[in-house]
């Protein structure tokens, strides 16, 4: 059994880390309290290649594993840059997972090198108000015209949705209340955002906030037939398809974050002197660091064993689900130690774990909540009675 990282990752790291050392904290701390969108860090990260790096080479990217990419975004949340970093990066390198496997040729070749280059913003529309975690329960219905669809229904936490060209859409084909099975009847649509027919609201929310989150509203947006994701009525297949990988890689940048506030606090706690002596000197202090180092560990280590089962084909379901509930919980643990470590000053924003704070704590919510992964993890693993 060998634990060590190859070259390959170990390249990737060294690369990534390199590029965001241009992006300080205080980069990101302005555009966190100005709600501004990184776009020159998303450019630099796109003109390196990074985007593109798990979708296949013959459309533009570098062909690479979910493994490769948990690094890339590990990387860039433990520079500092949290989630406000990671999430444009995630949603462009996951985003299109559905289309890499399930897209016709033709969409494959028009819209993947595009988001492989940045070109191209994707975001993604799957939760309702009305549904939640119940995605089966969703009500936006689009209904089929000749050769396009017509979209009608509301979705909110759309992550990116002011920036976006396009949403991966996960629409109702046909009424719950007509299917044998509830999953049945969704079909994925890769639709336009940026048209009259669909209003976009920013949802002011506690943190990440230089990625705005929306309401978004279609009143009617036609779709285009050629710009279904693979068959009508599979879309909610599509979607299962895509979750493993997309909680690895939240995994993957819950650990960076406890990476980054854990950085903070040791060096706060080295450089703070109270009564003639630096803090870090008392147990009360440096245990829960050390705690906070354990968990970031082994949860790392779930990650990494996930990312490998699912690059090499294997079940990987349990795994992916305890990497994102172990690396959530670290994550949080690690950030909320750096605020206590700081004490008062923890609250204040120029010494940035106030906001490694309150982006981790969103890692325990989205995008599944760990009381939703405990009900898979006892029903699947443990075998006990489905509570919901």
């Amino acid at each position: 059994m060998d634990f060590s990282e190859s070259e390959d990752l170990l390249l990737i790291r060294e690369a990534v880390a390199r590029l965001c050392r241009d992006f300080p904290d205080e980069y990101w701390e302005r555009h966190d309290r100005e709600q501004e969108f990184p776009r020159d860090f998303f450019d630099a990260v796109a003109a390196a290649g990074w985007l593109g790096i798990a979708i296949p080479e013959q459309y533009g990217g570098a062909g690479k594993g979910i493994q490769e990419a948990a690094v890339v975004l590990e990387e860039v949340a433990a520079s500092g840059a949290a989630m406000n970093g990671a999430t444009p990066l995630h949603l462009s390198i996951f985003g299109m997972h559905p289309v890499v496997k399930h897209g016709s040729e033709a969409m494959k070749e028009k819209y993947l090198p595009a988001v492989a280059s940045g070109e191209l913003q994707i975001a993604f529309g799957v939760t309702e108000p009305n549904a939640g975690s119940d995605t089966t329960s969703i009500e936006t219905m689009a209904h089929l015209q000749g050769d396009h669809y017509l979209v009608k229904g509301r979705k909110v936490w759309t992550t990116r949705a002011l920036e976006s060209e396009r949403v991966l859409l996960l629409v109702r084909t046909t009424a719950k209340n007509l299917v044998k099975k509830k999953t049945d009847g969704m079909t994925l649509l890769l639709a336009e955002l940026q048209k009259p027919q669909v209003e976009i609201s920013p949802i002011p929310k506690l943190g990440r906030n230089a990625v705005r989150t929306c309401e978004v509203v279609y009143d009617n947006l036609p779709v285009a037939l050629e710009d279904r994701v693979g068959e009508e009525g599979s879309g909610f297949r599509y979607l299962l398809d895509g979750l493993n990988a997309e909680r690895i890689l939240i995994a993957a940048e819950a650990v960076g974050i406890g990476k980054a506030a854990l950085r903070r606090a040791v060096s706060y706690a080295n450089e703070r002197v109270v009564f003639d002596r630096p803090i870090g000197k008392n147990q009360g202090i440096a245990f829960p660091l050390a705690e906070a180092h354990l968990r970031l560990q082994a949860a790392e280590l779930m990650v990494r064993k996930a990312a490998w089962l699912l690059d090499n084909g294997k079940r990987c379901g349990a795994e992916a689900n305890m990497a994102k509930w172990l690396a959530a919980e670290a994550g949080f643990f690690a950030a909320d130690q750096a605020m206590q470590t700081h004490g008062g000053f923890g609250y204040a924003r120029e010494f940035h774990v106030e906001r490694y704070w309150r982006e981790a704590r969103l890692m325990k919510l989205a995008p599944i909540s760990q009381e939703m992964i405990l009900n898979f993890i006892t029903e699947h693993e443990l075998g006990l009675p489905r509570s919901y």
